[in-house]
């Protein structure tokens, strides 16, 4: 029924929603029958005067009602209901990997997770309960109970795990934390005020400056290269906008992958110098490197956070973070994370300290390490003649989409498929002119076998660009 056109002046909300609305309701008054094809979404949209992005949220929200299925190539159509119940039932998905959910279970309609990119499974759950069996057994009153004193030990892991052979913080500057984004935003929160500006690469964690918008906080974008951020534009957005913090990925950048040199290092500290700018260092990433190269937070001490922890390397469950702070901030940032976060887990931290004291920490860091790199050799020969980018030590690749596939609708497709991706939005702080046709395709939460699947479901649809034309539509 592809001459189907809604009406939509009825209802409130945002359009996507209220046409959702009214795709439901056209559904279960017989207007939309069960096996019709909706109308194509640009065909949708010229009808309408709305943007593609508008159709493709609400065709995205009635398929997570389960009232439609998109199929690649064919289009969106209305499935059938259940006459003896009043509400709808999706369909569960049947992909080609069905009946290998296994290690998916809290997976969303049970799809493939590729769009995060924890620590992978080499066998850290037996180390995990061991050591956290030993916190309870010696502390199980304060494990159970607030967090009323920090060991010094805390701030030694810390310490140890942020370190490198070019720097080491000093204990008495760490922080523990609830992991690098408490670590980001405990920052933000004690060296910024609302209506404060904080700078972004124009492709980032883009986490952090939503969260840091939702404080009032505003996210401002600098350009950035195959090296890091651009020098020229760094230092005019700090001579017009005065910004008072920049949050940055020197090493293995997410999502680019770029690992910024030692002289684009020097010009950006040079800057944050001279223009009393606080920098932000995340290293979460950083950490898998066999060699860590020259931190800002060397070049830059008293002026530079530098974060860090263990989701990438060791287990995302265990929420282990810490911050080094320039000399004498340690006190503000700490009581900035309790008042961002409730508090340290005493359990949590106690946990992190003793797997990184203990050397537990570096030995499944070094597994993660191997293990990343066999999948890392894995995704190269399935996508053997693409353009991308990846490292043999990062647990993503970052794809170049083929003509005419935009990052969104291909996010969509895959979904649809039964794998989700990353389009290049998720890594935009801001709106911007810059357009990639990227996406982003982790390869660490699932197993071998399901990665396997999931990249060649991702293959299959790059290779079948014409989709692009039509998905969902």
């Amino acid at each position: 029924m592809t001459n189907w056109l809604p009406n939509l002046s009825e209802g409130s909300g945002p359009l996507y929603l209220r046409l959702a609305d009214r795709i439901e309701s056209d559904i279960a008054q017989g207007i939309l029958p069960s096996g019709s094809k909706l109308p194509p979404q640009r065909d949708l949209a010229y009808d309408i005067g709305v943007t593609i992005g508008t159709i493709g949220r609400a065709y995205a929200l009635v398929r997570e009602r389960g009232l439609v299925s998109g199929e690649v190539g064919r289009g969106t159509f209305v499935l059938g209901r259940e006459t003896d119940q009043h509400t709808v039932v999706p369909d569960a998905p049947q992909p080609a990997f069905e009946g290998t959910r296994r290690s998916m279970e809290g997976s969303p309609s049970g799809r493939l997770i590729m769009d995060s990119t924890s620590a992978p499974d080499v066998g850290q759950a037996d180390t995990v309960a061991r050591i956290l069996a030993d916190v309870m057994r010696d502390h199980s009153g304060r494990a159970l109970d607030y967090t009323r004193s920090w060991p010094e030990d805390w701030r030694e892991a810390g310490s140890r795990w942020l370190g490198s052979s070019e720097w080491t913080p000093k204990p008495q500057c760490v922080i523990p934390t609830i992991g690098v984004h408490a670590s980001a935003m405990a920052v933000i929160a004690a060296m910024t005020s609302p209506g404060d500006k904080i700078v972004f690469e124009q492709l980032t964690y883009s986490s952090i400056a939503r969260s840091a918008n939702l404080m009032g906080r505003r996210s401002i974008v600098v350009k950035l290269d195959a090296q890091g951020p651009d020098p020229e534009d760094f230092e005019r957005v700090c001579a017009q906008q005065h910004p008072k913090v920049a949050f940055f990925i020197p090493s293995l950048h997410n999502p680019t992958l770029n690992i910024m040199p030692l002289q684009r290092r020097r010009e950006i500290a040079e800057i944050a110098r001279r223009n009393n700018v606080w920098l932000i260092e995340d290293s979460i990433y950083g950490a898998l490197l066999d060699e860590q190269p020259t931190p800002l937070s060397a070049l830059l001490p008293e002026r530079t956070f530098h974060i860090g922890g263990l989701s990438k390397t060791v287990a995302a469950g265990v929420r282990g973070g810490w911050v080094a702070c320039p000399a004498n901030l340690a006190p503000r940032i700490q009581v900035a994370h309790k008042m961002v976060t409730g508090g340290m887990p005493f359990m949590l931290a106690e946990l992190s300290a003793r797997l990184v004291l203990s050397g537990a920490a570096d030995s499944i860091r070094q597994a993660s390490r191997a293990e990343i790199e066999a999948r890392e050799a894995i995704m190269r020969q399935a996508f053997a003649g693409l353009d991308f980018v990846s490292h043999k030590r990062a647990p993503f690749v970052w794809m170049k989409l083929p003509d005419p596939w935009l990052s969104g609708t291909f996010k969509q497709a895959a979904a649809s498929e039964g794998v989700l991706v990353d389009d290049e939005d998720e890594y935009k702080p801001g709106r911007t002119e810059e357009v990639y046709h990227r996406i982003r395709v982790g390869f660490s939460i699932v197993n071998r076998d399901e990665m396997k699947t999931g990249l060649s479901i991702v293959r299959r649809l790059l290779d079948n660009p014409a989709a692009g034309y039509d998905s969902y539509g």
